[in-house]
């Protein structure tokens, strides 16, 4: 009894903790994050299979350039869940890269052309490389970017979060990150190969310059060619990258709620089959 009693203690200590620090971190060192409407969100999301080819001719023609996806393999184009490519549609994407193989029967190594079964390659050879060409910026990785980067809620919309299931804010945050580009305001001084964007989780600039423009990019489905629609097929893409089973996972999760469910009601009524005639 008192083990319990200190643990539910401590479980309310740890809330009142949350609720003291957490305004203090919203009001100070988080930026602020807009909620943004995804169709992946909530216990019935699901990806939209145009926005996430979308997202990949975005990343291939504008991200891959710095940004790697070490996890990602080209047949996962292809797979269920995905954005939907065909077997022959992959073959002919992952033809465009080549991938360093080896070795030979001479003992070399050589760049041959990707096949499906082959990861994206990285744009640069080693991490010293990525940072001398970006200014000695490292540009990270978009295999679990959208999971990994995220701008905590804060008490108490964090528990709230646990009930509705929102686990967006990856993809909220880079949205925001894209189209968060602005001139710093007077009296802000930018450093010299930085950028001002407020929406950056470490401080005010960063050294990415802003990669979107409007019309850089050509849609052939007739959907606007603006920077936030860019930003927002992108983040798409990188939340399927780094969670590709999100609509198998919640499926499962449905089912086993529909079984919890009627296990417990035939638990309910096999219950009151038994006692119904045994007094009380």
């Amino acid at each position: 009894m008192k083990t319990m009693i200190k643990s539910v203690r401590g479980a309310l200590l740890a809330m009142a903790a949350v609720a003291v620090a957490a305004p203090a971190l919203a009001a100070g060192e988080a930026p602020h994050v807009e909620r943004q409407q995804w169709s992946f969100s909530g216990p019935f999301g699901y990806y939209d299979r145009a926005q996430l080819q979308r997202g990949f001719k975005v990343y291939k023609e504008v991200c891959a350039s710095c940004h790697g996806a070490r996890f990602l393999a080209f047949r996962n184009l292809a797979e269920e869940g995905g954005p939907g490519f065909t077997e022959d549609q992959v073959k002919v994407i992952a033809a465009e890269y080549t991938v360093l193989k080896g070795p030979n029967d001479d003992g070399e190594m050589e760049e041959l052309p990707a096949i499906p079964s082959d990861r994206f390659p990285s744009p640069f050879p080693n991490e010293q490389a990525a940072r001398a060409a970006n200014g000695g910026a490292y540009p990270p990785d978009f295999s679990t970017l959208a999971k990994a980067r995220a701008v905590a809620s804060g008490f108490p919309r964090f528990i709230f979060d646990m009930f509705t299931q929102y686990q967006e804010h990856g993809p909220d945050y880079i949205y925001g990150l894209l189209t968060g580009y602005e001139e710093a305001p007077e009296g802000v001084e930018v450093p010299a190969g930085q950028y001002y964007n407020t929406h950056f989780i470490a401080g005010q600039t960063l050294a990415m310059a802003p990669p979107l423009y409007a019309d850089s990019v050509e849609y052939t489905d007739g959907t606007p060619t603006t920077v936030e629609q860019y930003a927002r097929d992108v983040s798409a893409f990188m939340m399927w990258v780094a969670e590709p089973k999100l609509e198998e996972r919640k499926s499962m999760g449905f089912r086993v709620m529909i079984f919890l469910i009627i296990f417990a009601s035939l638990l309910y009524f096999t219950k009151k089959s038994v006692w119904r005639d045994v007094s009380h």
